[in-house]
């Protein structure tokens, strides 16, 4: 498995040349994990979570967790095992100050110079994409968004959301390479075709779930991972350069 460096950078040039279709996860891979913005909205699901089932914080936060391991995100959870509409959730926990975003122009010049098509796959709401995309100057760079409401609200890992993504934007999983932080995330679309890459960071992610925490540097990877990368904005340099 190739990873940063001149080996993996070169590697990654000539096996990702004939690609056409790049897709990005959005949260720890768009922006960096390491600026901590998803803490907040991991602290506003455990907010939700208690008031939802009127349990006390610790309670709603060890249920937010199994839910997220089980069902892929807290909200198919609470939509599985207790009929919740996801309105009320999704407002909620993406509501959030977005200060800590980088704004790279690098990484801007980074995705302009990919060739084809390019799309943001994310398991959070429409809103919370564009908030967040609009924030760090990206806007015009996409050719589409895939939110959680685009699959009626069933999340990565399930096949069916993978299978609706690239129903949407009628894309051919052979010509795509894949970007996300979670490698179960990836698991899906490495067998559809996609060629994959973890992106990883410093966090320390021991609070979550051992089998969906995001990635780790030095964490064992699973063969489904094709590529490694601590910096995306880098990586992404490196096959055009």
């Amino acid at each position: 498995m190739p990873a940063d460096g001149p080996g993996g950078a070169q590697a990654a040039k000539h096996t990702l040349a004939n690609r056409e279709v790049w897709v990005f996860d959005l949260d720890n891979t768009l922006y960096p994990a390491e600026c901590d913005l998803f803490a907040e909205i991991d602290q506003r699901m455990t907010d939700f979570v208690a008031r939802f089932l009127r349990l006390d914080r610790k309670t709603a936060r060890a249920m937010q967790k199994k839910y997220y391991a089980e069902h892929g995100t807290t909200l198919n959870g609470l939509m599985t095992m207790h009929g919740m509409e996801p309105e009320a959730f999704l407002a909620h926990v993406h509501e959030i100050d977005l200060s800590p975003l980088p704004k790279s122009e690098a990484l801007v010049q980074a995705i302009t110079a990919l060739p084809g098509k390019k799309y943001v796959y994310s398991n959070g709401s429409r809103r919370h994409a564009d908030r967040v995309i609009d924030y760090m100057g990206l806007s015009d760079l996409f050719d589409g968004q895939f939110a959680i409401e685009d699959s009626a609200y069933t999340p990565k890992p399930a096949q069916s959301s993978y299978d609706a993504f690239c129903k949407r934007f009628a894309i051919d999983p052979n010509q795509a390479v894949f970007f996300e932080d979670l490698a179960r995330n990836l698991a899906p679309a490495h067998a559809m075709g996609f060629a994959t890459v973890l992106v990883q960071s410093e966090k320390d992610w021991s609070h979550e779930p051992a089998a969906a925490r995001p990635a780790g540097y030095g964490d064992d990877q699973p063969g489904h991972i094709d590529y490694v990368t601590g910096n995306l904005t880098q990586f992404l340099h490196s096959l055009s350069a």
